[in-house]
C-alpha cells in the first residue's frame, strides 16, 4: 500500500521532463560503470533515477530564467542562462559519477564508491577534478533534490510483488524468477523508448500519435508498479509458461491494473527481446 501511494504521488506530481535524461545511452554508461565497480542492481537503477531527477531540476532552472535578448555574442555569452546551461553540460559526467557514488552509499556500508575510486576512473577520462570538487558535487545533488535521495526504484516493487505472489500461494521458482526479473529490468531500461513507443502504438492503434496524446501517456511511462507487474508477467512466461495465466490474475488483483493492461506490456517486452513481431 505504502509502494502503491507513492507511485500514485509521484505520478501526480511528474516533470514534463521526466524521462529526458533516461536516454539509452545514459543508461548503458551507469550500467557499465555500476559493472565496472562491481556494485549490485539496485544501486545502478538508483543512480540512473538521481540523475533523472537531479537534470530535471537543473532544466527547470534554466526555464525560469529569463531567455537572453538579442544582442552581440558577448552579450548572450555572459547571461545567466547560458552560463547555467554551459555549467551543467560541462559538469554532466561529474554529476553522473556522484549519483553512482550516493546511490552505493545508500545500499551499502561495505561496498561503496569512495572518492579516490571515482577521481580515478574520472581522470581515465581525461578530466582533472580535485577531491573537494567531488565532495561539492555530492552536495549539490544532495541540495537540489533537497536530500531526498532514498526514493524507490522499480526494483522495489518488483521484489515486493514477488514476495506477495509467494505469500498468495502462486507457486513459482523464486531465485530463477528473480534473476530473469533483474535481466528484465535491465533491459527494460536500455531499451525504454523502443518499449514505451509500442506500448502507444498498441493503446492508440496507430503509429503516429498527435503531441497531446504522447504527453498523456507520460505517467504510462514513468508507472513503476505497472512496469513491476509487466517485469513479473514476462519472466514468468519465460520460466513458467504454464503458470502464466494464474500469475497475471494474482498481478492484476494486488495491483488493480487490468489484465490486458498486463499481458499488453508483456507481448511487447517479448516482442522487442525476440525481435518478433509475433513472440
Amino acid at each position: 500500500i505504502h509502494l502503491a501511494m507513492e507511485n500514485e504521488q509521484h505520478l501526480s506530481q511528474l516533470s514534463a521532463q521526466a524521462g529526458c535524461f533516461k536516454e539509452t545511452q545514459i543508461v548503458e554508461f551507469v550500467f557499465l560503470l555500476s559493472e565496472k565497480w562491481h556494485l549490485d542492481h539496485l544501486v545502478r537503477y538508483r543512480a540512473v533515477e538521481l540523475l533523472e531527477r537531479y537534470m530535471i531540476k537543473q532544466v527547470e532552472q534554466i526555464c525560469k530564467l529569463p531567455r537572453e535578448k538579442a544582442g552581440s555574442h558577448e552579450q548572450r555569452q555572459g547571461s545567466s542562462r547560458s552560463s547555467l546551461k554551459e555549467q551543467i553540460h560541462n559538469t554532466f559526467i561529474l554529476r553522473l559519477v556522484s549519483c553512482v557514488q550516493l546511490a552505493s552509499k545508500l545500499s551499502f556500508h561495505y561496498n561503496i564508491v569512495n572518492s579516490d575510486t571515482a577521481l580515478k576512473f574520472l581522470h581515465s577520462l581525461k578530466y582533472s577534478y580535485t577531491k573537494q570538487e567531488l565532495l561539492e558535487s555530492e552536495l549539490a545533488v544532495f541540495k537540489a533534490l533537497h536530500f531526498q535521495i532514498n526514493m524507490s526504484t522499480p526494483l522495489a516493487y518488483v521484489e515486493l510483488l514477488l514476495e506477495v505472489l509467494g505469500h498468495n500461494g502462486c507457486q513459482l521458482p523464486a531465485e530463477p524468477l528473480h534473476q530473469v526479473c533483474l535481466q528484465l529490468l535491465d533491459f527494460s531500461y536500455l531499451t525504454r523508448n523502443l518499449i514505451y513507443s509500442t506500448l502507444l502504438e498498441i493503446a492508440i492503434q496507430s503509429s503516429t500519435p498527435s503531441k497531446l496524446q504522447v504527453a498523456k501517456f507520460l505517467t504510462v511511462k514513468e508507472d513503476c508498479m505497472l512496469l513491476a507487474v509487466g517485469i513479473i508477467s514476462t519472466s514468468v512466461f519465460i520460466l513458467s509458461p504454464g503458470c502464466w495465466r494464474q500469475a497475471v490474475e494474482h498481478l492484476s488483483s494486488i495491483t488493480g491494473i487490468t489484465w490486458q493492461s498486463i499481458s499488453e506490456f508483456s507481448y511487447t517486452l517479448l516482442k522487442h527481446i525476440t525481435g518478433s513481431s509475433t513472440p
